[in-house]
Order: structure tokens, then C-alpha cells, then sequence
């Protein structure tokens, strides 16, 4: 039996959407455990040329739903600016992602394959297949951005583990 475009992509989003939704609160709970000021949290990097842990939620959301609206309408370009480094703004940016990605139709995803996608930063400009898009570029940022701020949270203290990563498996039935 083939596997959709439809089963590999969206799945893995349903997947780890709601694993950074708890990210997230579990990131508010350690800031009120410890004291620590939830802007000190959502403006730590792994590294100085990193972004910060709110922008890499906001990345997720940028690398699933506006990935789904890149193959709809040809075009995916960079998030600009910073993002606000407030729980509040997290949960929904990835909320809304979610409530996008749950309702995408899998025929109509599956059918916009082989569509081009126009990838643009600054004046770089790269050609794509839509499900090359997809599974070459967006997906494997969107899996860099779930696993970077789960390492910003552990590397902050915050008690997280695997299962916070992996969330509900598709496990056969």
C-alpha cells in the first residue's frame, strides 16, 4: 500500500505539535517553580547565532502550517522579524498551527504533488516539487526547531525527557 504525502507529513506534525504545546507549559511551570522570568527562558539560545527558544516555536508553526500554505500557493518565503517572547503568544501560534494542520482534506494535500513551490530568502530563490519541499527542506526543519527548543528547555533545567519529544506514537492498532 502507498503512503500519502497526506500520512507522512501531516502525521509527523500531529505528532509534534502538541509536544511543543507542552513544551511550552512546561516551560511556564519551571519559570514559576524556580523563579526564573519567563522573557530570561523564552530568549535563551543554545548558542549565540541561535534563536531563541520563542522563536523557534514560532518556527515550527512557520515550518508546518505556512509549509502547507507554500505548496497551496507556490511560494514560502522567511518569517521576518522576532517574536514575541510571551508564553501566551506560544501556545497560540502553535494552537493555531494545529487547529490548520487538523483540518487539512488528505486528497487535496496529496493532490497539490508535483506543484512547484518557490523557496525565497533575500535574493536566494530555489525551485521545488511540492512533496520535495516538503520532505527535503520544511519537514526536516520542523523536526531542528521541536528538537532545538526541547534542548533549550533540558539545557535550562527544565525536567523534561524522551516522551516530551516523541509524543503519541502510530503505533498499530
Amino acid at each position: 500500500m502507498p503512503v500519502s504525502l497526506h500520512t507522512v507529513v501531516v502525521g509527523a506534525y500531529q505528532q509534534q505539535l502538541p509536544q511543543a504545546a507542552r513544551l511550552i507549559d512546561k516551560a511556564e511551570a519551571h519559570c514559576n517553580e524556580t523563579g526564573t522570568a519567563p522573557d530570561d527562558l523564552a530568549t535563551t539560545c543554545l548558542a549565540p547565532d541561535m534563536w531563541p527558544f520563542s522563536k523557534q516555536i514560532e518556527q515550527i508553526a512557520h515550518h508546518s502550517v505556512r509549509a502547507i500554505e507554500a505548496v497551496r500557493n507556490g511560494t514560502f518565503a522567511q518569517q521576518a522579524g522576532d517574536f514575541p517572547h510571551k508564553f501566551a503568544a506560544m501556545r497560540k501560534e502553535i494552537a493555531d498551527a494545529q487547529t490548520t494542520i487538523d483540518a487539512i482534506d488528505p486528497a487535496e494535500l496529496d493532490s497539490l504533488a508535483g506543484n512547484d513551490v518557490l523557496f525565497k530568502v533575500g535574493k536566494f530563490e530555489m525551485m521545488f516539487a511540492a512533496e520535495n519541499f516538503l520532505m527535503s527542506f520544511s519537514l526536516p526543519n520542523f523536526y531542528f526547531h521541536v528538537t532545538t527548543a526541547y534542548n533549550i528547555l533540558r539545557m535550562s533545567g527544565v525536567q523534561i525527557g524522551k516522551p516530551d519529544y516523541l509524543g503519541r506514537l502510530r503505533s498499530k492498532p
